[in-house]
């Protein structure tokens, strides 16, 4: 009785006049496509270190389901299955399943002081929930700021609404932006002195996945056909890998290569729809650093003796050495597109401090947000939710790891500096559509290293604390975005996640504990590339040692790409057509984490979008290949399930042919 009265008040909530919002078919529609969501993401973020919110994705397939039933979904339930959806599946790297916990079972006992931690499966799930809602309940003040007051464009999520506007012929969602180039405190109207930015209309970087006419509506409602055969070849071929592995380890360039190199060829079709999803631009910028990375640093360190060991060894072969030449890249890209940003907020509180307490005062009677103070979430719930979810998450952090691996104070500071980390990924994200937690996570890990020396496992926990809440208010930033455009309840988007968060800590945990199980983590089919950057940047710190002559190319490295970010930063924000094209130092570095199978793929996706773009597709929104990209990746990640189950059971390859090259994740041969 308490939960069916805890849901008919949800549903008194909702304006009477709007359309259903906060069902149950909506929230269960958003936690089965979450799942399949999450199990994708959890596979590739170990296989590559790359996620994806999915957050298109999970409106279209919402909406193609939702055709099914006898009464379609509104608009306002896509977008709380999107939301449900999102939190859902996002959930292997907010808390750390692709690269923190694999780092903490890296370690040495001799070399870091601690012995391998792997964590059973409740400590897992205690690990979970203690960073779980903290991002949750940071979302709704942080979008009273980006979303309302300065109204971000958030690219991402505003194509989702306008995806989600077309599909149920609503008006397009208003996306001219009266706040663009920061904060004022006050309208010009209000206050003499302080001058309103003209309007402009969001140009967005991802325009060409928004649908605009009657072709693409039609395309989508029909869109059944192109997503299930592309779901089923992706499932089809990805169960026929499974037991003739050579089949995504194709020695393209001959065996000795594959062998000694790691230059194979992986077609696995969930890659290339992922390319497709990212664009030609982002898979350009990651094959030159594959080629930069594999072709030139690789052999170069290895001829030179600086990296003897084999190639694929992490600690004295080539790729641990390239490694760091990898994290300087990515470190001085994402500091410095973050400087935009922060000299954006520092302006802003000048601006404020300047206009003193009378344009506080004003601002204080000015509130822009559309909707009613019974849609929003109230001010009580977040104050007592990040009260609680903080004192209970470093409680949970000291039972799970212990006095000795980190003190409750640490844990402290590391949701505080998540916090302040979240304001600027999330401002970032609104601005780039690019979330920067990989460079958030590593300024945590320098904070660390400062504020509790010499501790290696301290540093990868409460770095990875910190940088949770920055990942997941962002992502959830982009849903709360959607829900703004589209009208939606910001109260209803809440529980979603909420929801969405909850169920994922089990999905996530089981899933992780299984793939543990079954496969080496990391291990040949799932090298988990992360765990070694969080691992390594840690050693660092505490040792100051580098492996020999990486200095000199992580430094050389470091300072073009802070050069080349500067540049396309500001050609970027300038809205110049040429700013896509200067390379991202972070897709650039990815070349050189992971091994050119992964690249490869993404690739051929980046090119079959490009060319579909420019060739075939009927406009700039055809969004017939996002659908078929959508079915490559979730059929793959479905049916990584099936082979999972699988191997649990014992059932084995069929066939080790033409694994001679040792670079067959499957096969016990490898």
């Amino acid at each position: 009785m308490p939960l069916l009265s805890w849901w008919r008040r949800i549903h008194s909530e909702q304006s009477p006049s709007s359309q259903p919002e906060f069902t149950a078919r909506a929230v269960l529609l958003g936690l089965a496509v979450g799942c399949i969501i999450c199990f994708t993401n959890l596979s590739l973020g170990l296989q590559s270190g790359w996620i994806s919110m999915m957050s298109i994705q999970s409106a279209l397939i919402g909406f193609l389901v939702s055709r099914m039933l006898p009464i379609p979904l509104s608009p306002q339930e896509i977008i709380v299955v999107q939301t449900t959806a999102v939190a859902t599946g996002t959930m292997p790297l907010a808390a750390g399943f692709v690269g923190i916990l694999p780092a903490l079972g890296l370690l040495d006992e001799k070399r870091d002081g601690s012995p391998p931690i792997h964590l059973s499966w409740i400590a897992a799930v205690g690990w979970s929930f203690s960073i779980a809602y903290f991002g949750v309940f940071l979302s709704p003040p942080i979008r009273k700021q980006v979303i309302i007051e300065e109204q971000l464009p958030f690219p991402s999520g505003t194509a989702t609404a306008q995806l989600i506007s077309v599909l149920h012929n609503m008006p397009p969602p208003d996306t001219t932006i009266r706040r663009r180039n920061g904060y004022h405190a006050v309208d010009s109207d209000d206050l003499p002195g302080v001058s309103e930015p003209p309007e402009e209309l969001v140009e967005d970087s991802l325009e060409s996945s928004i649908p605009a006419d009657d072709d693409t509506r039609e395309a989508v409602q029909e869109g059944w056909f192109p997503l299930i055969w592309s779901f089923a070849v992706a499932g089809l071929l990805t169960l026929f890998a499974y037991f003739v592995p050579v089949v995504f380890a194709i020695p393209i360039f001959g065996s000795y290569l594959a062998r000694e190199w790691l230059w194979f060829f992986s077609p696995s079709l969930s890659y290339i729809g992922q390319g497709i999803i990212m664009g030609f631009p982002t898979t350009l910028s990651m094959n030159m650093g594959m080629l930069v990375g594999w072709a030139v640093l690789s052999p170069l360190s290895k001829l030179s003796g600086w990296a003897p060991g084999p190639v694929g060894d992490m600690s004295t072969g080539a790729r641990g050495w390239i490694l760091w030449t990898s994290l300087g890249i990515m470190c001085a890209d994402s500091v410095i597109s973050l400087v935009p940003v922060a000299a954006e907020y520092v302006t802003a509180v000048a601006n404020v401090s300047r206009a003193g307490y009378a344009a506080l005062d004003v601002t204080a009677k000015v509130d822009h947000d559309p909707e009613p103070e019974a849609r929003l979430v109230p001010v009580r719930w977040v104050v007592i939710g990040l009260a609680a979810s903080v004192s209970v998450g470093t409680v949970l952090v000291w039972i799970v790891f212990g006095y000795d691996a980190i003190q409750p104070w640490a844990t402290l500071c590391g949701f505080a500096l998540g916090g302040l980390l979240s304001i600027i990924g999330v401002r970032a994200l609104g601005e780039t559509d690019l979330n920067p937690v990989s460079g958030l996570g590593k300024i945590s890990q320098l904070f660390f290293a400062w504020i509790q020396p010499g501790n290696i496992v301290a540093n990868i926990i409460a770095g990875g604390v910190a940088e949770a809440g920055a990942q997941q208010a962002g992502d959830l930033m982009q849903d709360l975005k959607t829900g703004h455009l589209c009208h939606a309840s910001p109260r209803a988007q809440f529980y979603g996640q909420l929801i969405g968060s909850t169920i994922s800590i089990f999905v996530t945990t089981t899933a992780y504990m299984l793939y543990q199980r079954a496969y080496e983590i990391p291990g040949p089919s799932f090298p988990a590339p992360t765990a070694y950057v969080w691992l390594s940047l840690a050693r660092l710190l505490r040792d100051g040692e580098l492996p020999e002559n990486s200095a000199r190319f992580m430094a050389g490295f470091s300072i073009f790409f802070a050069c080349l970010s500067a540049i396309r930063t500001r050609a970027a924000r300038q809205e110049l057509w040429y700013a896509k094209w200067i390379p991202s130092g972070v897709a650039f570095a990815i070349g050189f984490l992971n091994t050119p199978s992964f690249s490869m793929a993404r690739l051929i996706g980046g090119v079959i979008e490009y060319v579909y773009r420019r060739r075939f597709a009927k406009h700039n929104s055809d969004i017939r290949i996002i659908v078929i990209a959508s079915g490559f990746v979730l059929g793959e990640g479905v049916i990584s399930i099936v082979t999972l189950v699988l191997r649990t059971f014992g059932i084995g390859v069929l066939t080790c042919w033409g694994c001679g090259h040792g670079m067959c994740g499957g096969c016990p041969a490898n």
